[in-house]
Order: C-alpha cells, then structure tokens, then sequence
C-alpha cells in the first residue's frame, strides 16, 4: 500500500492533514516575529529565566541553553618580594633578578601542586667511578651513549691524563673516550709497569699514543663484520710512549731493543684479556690492540711476535777472496780446455787425444745403430 504524502490526499477524507505542519511553521514564525524585532523584549527575555520547554520545542529542535559550570583558574604565585639588605642590581643586569625569583616561583608553584611527587634522584656514581678519582687519573665523566647495533655504553669517561704516583701526569693524547673499567686498568698499568721501565732507561714518560679509542665500527672496520670492542668503547690502540727526553719507543719498532718490547708484552697480556699486535693479522702491524672483552672461562687472546733487531748493515755482496789462498788451479785447467789456448808458461799438462782409426779401404764405412734408449 503506497502511503506517501502526495496521494494521501485521495485516499483519506482528510487529507488536509498532511498539511497542517506547514501551517502550524506560518503561525509560530508569525508569533515570534515582533519579539525578535523589539529591543527591549529581547532585554526582557534575557532577565527572565529561559522557559523549561515551549509547545513547540520538542518538534522544531529548540531547546533551552544550558549554562556551563564556573571555570576556576589556579592563582598564578608572584615572586618573592627582594630582601631591603640585599645588593643594588648593576646597570645592564636588573632583569637577572627578576628572571631569577619567577623561576624560583615556578618551582614553588610545582612543588606546591604536586606535594606527593619528588623530583627524580640522579643516578649512583659506580664503585669503578668513586676510585678513579683526580689522584689516580683526569678522567671527567660523559653521558651514556646508546647508538645503532650497539654501540656505546654505559659509565664512560673521558681520560685525558693519567697521574702517577710522584703527581707527574701522562697525557693521553688524543683523550680516549672509554668504559670506566678500561681506563681504570690503563692507569693502573701505567703506574705499575711503565713508568718504573720509564726510569729505568733513565727518564720519565710523558705521553701516550692513542691511536683509536670509541669508534662504531665492526672489527677491522670490515663492513657487516661482528661489533669490535671499539664500538663498545672497551679498546684502546697504543701506538708508543714518549719520554721526557724526547725519545719515543715505539711498540712495533724493529729497532727499538727486543727485551724492552718483551717486557711490555708481558705487562700487557697479564692485564688485558685481548692483546693484538704484530704477527695476530696484517691490521695491527704498526700497533697494540688492547681491550677487556669478557669470554667464557676467562679465555684471553695474547697475539704479540716480537720480531727480532734487524741488522745494522745488510750484506749485499759475498766476502772477497783472500790473498793468502792457494791458486784456483782447477778452474784455470777448466778454462785452457775450453778456450784451446795455452798457458802463460807456455807448458801444457793437457794430454792430446789419439788419432781416430781410418777406415780401411777393403771393409766400407758403416754407421752405428743406437740402442733403443726407451727398452
């Protein structure tokens, strides 16, 4: 059955129903009109308190306002009023001041709000940071680095100088950015060790070479290869130590004595758990590779040839002959038979060799059959 509005009108007598929403539109438009128009009935309308729901409300989709609840704002604190005995500011700094006692405000104000809460408490310096103190080595420390794959680590310093225990500092040069552990066991074995060799060859050392400290890198700086302990900042490449003689002792130097170079590979592989140097692989010929990597059952790594001093003349030629030495009589006989000349006496030991047969004339010439030499 259609039911729509054009042919309600055919189909029921009072089909002028349909109608009257129209109508009852012209009406109220009609009523409110004036009132929209007038001033002062809108001044009225405003004081009087709004209607709870006209007739019409419900079918035209008007509806009261409705008033929203008072917004409180938290009072702003003002600044602490200056002391009367505290100093004038300066010309050019009475804004400091100022600036000063708002921020001061402001803390206030967040304490104030946040009475339950406490501002977070800084991290614990480590047993190795408290011992590595300004007497031992000038290591300040660095924030914790957490880069890509790995990299970095955590309570890292930055040596800079080792002090030894007469208050003479070794600059570490460049600074090494390193573990706190690893600087620990580089200055203990500076002053253990290095500084008593130091003295014994009759000076003091001054400086030490660092060749690489932290860097992200694989090992051998082979692209994809495993994280090298430099990316962990648990290495150190020493290169040589200089004296306050002005001397150097390199550690890969063939020319530098061999007990001198013996006794450092000693030293080193007694602290460190990897010692790489000449003879381990063709990346550390001109260098030590040192670090604290951890491994199962406390396995260590010392791969140091020490090579012997090369010579101080190589010899290119061979000894000449000497003067007193006999005559080389075979090989002037080995020269006279091939060249055919006589000696320079003028007499010959050479023996002439017989005359070959002549064929007779009765019996013809025959050659001679070689002998199968493959039977």
């Amino acid at each position: 059955m259609n039911c729509s509005a054009e042919k309600a009108s055919r189909k029921w007598a009072f089909g002028a129903f349909g109608r009257m929403a129209a109508a009852m539109v012209t009406v109220a438009a009609g009523l409110l009109l004036p009132e929209l128009l007038s001033g002062q009935a809108l001044a009225a309308r405003a004081s009087r308190p709004a209607p709870q729901s006209a007739p019409w409300g419900d079918l035209f989709g008007i509806h009261p306002p409705k008033h929203r609840g008072t917004v409180r704002r938290a009072a702003v604190p003002l600044p602490r009023p200056r002391p009367a005995d505290a100093p004038k500011p300066e010309s050019g700094k009475a804004e400091e001041p100022a600036k000063e006692a708002a921020r001061d405000a402001a803390k206030d104000a967040v304490t104030a709000d946040k009475p339950g809460e406490q501002a977070a408490p800084l991290p614990q310096p480590s047993a190795c940071r408290l011992a590595l103190t300004e007497a031992v080595a000038i290591a300040p420390s660095i924030p914790d680095i957490h880069g890509a794959g790995g990299c970095g680590g955590e309570d890292l310093v930055r040596l800079e100088a080792i002090v030894l225990p007469d208050k003479r500092r070794v600059s570490v040069k460049p600074a090494a950015i390193l573990r706190c552990a690893m600087a620990s066991a580089l200055a203990d074995w500076i002053r253990t060790d290095i500084a008593p060799l130091a003295a014994n060859l009759g000076s003091t050392v001054t400086d030490l070479d660092n060749f690489d400290s932290f860097e992200c890198r694989g090992r051998n700086r082979v692209v994809g290869a495993r994280l090298s302990e430099h990316g962990r900042a648990n290495a150190l490449d020493v290169r040589a130590f200089k004296l306050a003689d002005g001397r150097s002792i390199s550690l890969t130097d063939r020319t530098v004595p061999r007990e001198l170079r013996e006794t450092v590979l000693h030293s080193v592989c007694a602290r460190f758990s990897t010692v790489l140097g000449p003879g381990s692989d063709w990346y550390h010929e001109d260098h030590i590779h040192l670090d604290l990597m951890e491994r199962r059952n406390n396995y260590r790594i010392c791969q140091w040839n020490v090579w012997d001093s090369l010579p101080q003349t190589a010899p290119l030629l061979p000894a000449g002959r000497p003067e007193e030495a006999p005559p080389r009589e075979v090989a002037v006989k080995s020269d006279a038979g091939k060249s055919g000349a006589a000696p320079a006496d003028g007499k010959s030991d050479s023996v002439e060799p017989e005359a070959a047969p002549k064929p007779s004339a009765d019996k013809p010439a025959t050659k001679k059959r070689r002998h199968d030499r493959r039977s």
